[in-house]
């Protein structure tokens, strides 16, 4: 007995959504990097750091989500081993 797959989609309204928080908080992130009272050292610094943590938290995301990609397919693996030696078994059968 298999289970059929199940699609994980998200939506394009969610999908949009996301991009949209990600534009707006790195923009006022930004703005208020630009209009901070502090030299050109400081604000670069900050600027640089705010890159940094983006493209960390990029890293991160895909580092999650391909761990959990290969769990699955383990799973997926497991499962159909498990279906073929079960259908491959002659309870019956003289040894």
């Amino acid at each position: 007995m298999t289970e059929p797959p199940i699609k994980q989609q998200t939506t394009n309204a969610f999908y949009g959504q996301a991009v949209a928080s990600f534009a707006v908080s790195l923009a006022a992130v930004a703005v208020g990097i630009g209009y901070l009272d502090a030299s050109a050292w400081v604000r670069g610094f900050l600027a640089i750091a705010v890159l940094y943590l983006t493209t960390s938290a990029f890293t991160l995301a895909k580092v999650i989500r391909d761990r959990q990609d290969v769990s699955q397919i383990v799973s997926r693996v497991d499962q159909a081993r498990v279906d073929r030696l079960l259908a491959e078994h002659d309870p019956f059968a003289k040894p």
